[in-house]
């Protein structure tokens, strides 16, 4: 099945031999430009934050969010340009694992650990590595106000062990460490409004922000309809995705309608809860 999205095959198949792959205007210049304006004065978002240390002292703030709404997140994850692309990739139906928004203060905000996300999906009982995440820039993202680092390849090295360092689900070092050696260190700048899909097993991180400028950065993270959980957990089983036209994004906003999404307690938080401290 032929399926419909933003990539061309060249651009598949470097995904699939780098691990990720970005794709830049993913969102408009209005579009990124009234998702941030939402964002940064949405109270519901705000008062649903929460903070994960470094390990540092240093905290990065979060919200996160399981099942997609009508407003201009939920337009978002579940846009064809978006949800199509992401298919494209994973060569199947796919649903909405969750969304979440990565809010990289200037100056305050803190470093995220390397880390494999099936690393930490692997304990909602998610048998297979076939979820794709889409971090999508609110912000610019630079070296300067910590911007994602990957591994280039390291998808390929299977699910890395990973404990608890401070509040993060952290991948072993002394793989880490080996990894490094082999596999390209890669800076993934972007301009507002780009996009990079990467693989559930790549080894990310990022730096803390030193500079005078933020970092948000919404991500939209999918499972495969063939790879529901066995198990529940605090991230949904298969739930059909409605998909929407791309157009619906600034409808949601100039219709004025409220994001109602399902902001997630971080004391649901059950992976974290099976993980042990390093």
């Amino acid at each position: 099945m032929e399926r419909k999205g933003k990539f061309t095959p060249e651009q598949i198949t470097e995904y699939h031999k780098n691990g990720y792959v970005i794709l830049k205007g993913l969102l408009t210049e209005k579009e990124v430009d009234v998702l941030r304006e939402r964002a940064k004065s949405d109270r519901e978002m705000d008062k649903h934050a929460f903070h994960r240390d470094d390990g540092t002292g240093a905290k990065v703030r979060l919200s996160l969010w399981n099942h997609p709404g009508d407003g201009i997140y939920g337009m978002i994850a579940r846009s064809h340009k978006v949800v199509d692309s992401v298919e494209q990739l994973l060569e199947d139906e796919v649903y909405h694992y969750h969304s979440k928004m990565i809010m990289k203060e200037a100056k305050v905000g803190g470093a995220w650990a390397w880390h494999q996300d099936y690393g930490y999906w692997y304990e909602n009982g998610v048998l297979f590595p076939d979820l794709c995440s889409v971090y999508i820039s609110v912000d610019a993202a630079t070296v300067e106000n910590g911007c994602l680092q990957v591994l280039k390849g390291s998808h390929n090295l299977g699910r890395v062990n990973h404990v608890l360092s401070g509040e993060q689900a952290g991948a072993d070092m002394e793989r880490v460490e080996e990894a490094k050696k082999r596999l390209e260190l890669v800076y993934v700048e972007l301009d507002k409004g780009d996009a990079v899909f990467f693989h559930s097993n790549l080894l990310h991180r990022s730096d803390r922000n030193n500079s005078e400028n933020p970092r948000w950065a919404m991500i939209c993270c999918y499972n495969t309809k063939t790879n529901n959980p066995y198990k529940e957990s605090h991230h949904p089983r298969y739930t059909p995705l409605k998909k929407m036209p791309d157009s619906a994004i600034l409808e949601a906003v100039s219709n004025n309608v409220v994001a109602e999404d399902s902001w997630m307690d971080v004391t649901n938080d059950s992976s974290a809860k099976r993980l042990k401290k390093d």
